[in-house]
């Protein structure tokens, strides 16, 4: 099987249809989503529609829950709740009933995901530390699985249950499975580790390989929705430089 797994959309429209043209010429047998499709971008009800009717399977992320007002958005930082209480305004009853019936994981025969971390997915932490690691690694074996995806960090990385944990940030990464390997995603719409190419994760699971991939796609336009829609100029100026 080929996996495309993918997540942390946020309303960026332009990204998301570079990552859905890549995946055609990929040959996918199926798309996972990781969540987070709303939140920070000019585009949340565009990009649910378009995550709706590709059928895939979708978990919930943090700023899905905070747009049908799940969890608070108390501990966000200003820009961020902005963001939060602007989308709130731009979704219909449908498509919040929608992001509400999200589960926060999914197991698979190759592989189980969740948003932050498998340690108290609710809580939507992130792994940060080895004892962060070490906690998800944990509960991803309760799960019956050595081989878990992430996003949220919108970092793309790869951590290996090793004494002492180890990671990656090659965009290739084998899959030992006879080693617990945790992998982030990255980010489609926000990407955080200086590099503005979006990023999703390709998994195949015969070659036992993930390739991390990044694409070019229109930043220009999709700042200038930001912009027009009258979100924070910070969410705009962040597209060009990654971070």
């Amino acid at each position: 099987m080929r996996y495309a797994i993918f997540g942390d959309i946020h309303g960026n429209t332009d990204a998301l249809q570079v990552v859905l043209a890549d995946m055609k010429e990929q040959q996918i047998d199926k798309k996972v989503c990781l969540g987070d499709v709303v939140g920070y971008g000019a585009e949340p009800v565009r990009c649910l529609e378009m995550v709706m009717e590709l059928g895939c399977d979708v978990i919930a992320g943090n700023h899905d829950w905070a747009a049908i007002e799940r969890i608070s958005i108390d501990f966000f930082n200003a820009y961020a709740k902005a963001a939060a209480v602007w989308t709130r305004e731009q979704l219909t009853p449908e498509h919040k009933e929608w992001l509400g019936n999200l589960p926060l994981t999914l197991t698979y025969e190759h592989f189980a995901i969740a948003h932050g971390t498998f340690h108290q997915p609710e809580a939507f932490n992130y792994i940060q530390t080895v004892f962060d690691a070490q906690l998800s690694f944990e509960a991803l074996t309760a799960l019956g699985r050595r081989l878990g995806f992430l996003g949220h960090s919108h970092v793309p990385v790869g951590f290996f249950d090793s004494d002492p944990i180890t990671y990656t940030l090659d965009p290739e990464i084998p899959v030992d499975v006879n080693q617990t390997i945790i992998i982030n995603a990255g980010s489609v719409g926000q990407p955080r580790d200086e590099n503005n190419k979006t990023s999703y994760a390709v998994y195949d699971s015969e070659q036992q390989t993930c390739w991390i991939r990044r694409l070019d796609y229109d930043i220009d336009a999709a700042a200038a929705k930001i912009r027009e829609a009258g979100l924070p100029e910070i969410l705009a100026a962040r597209l060009y430089h990654g971070k």
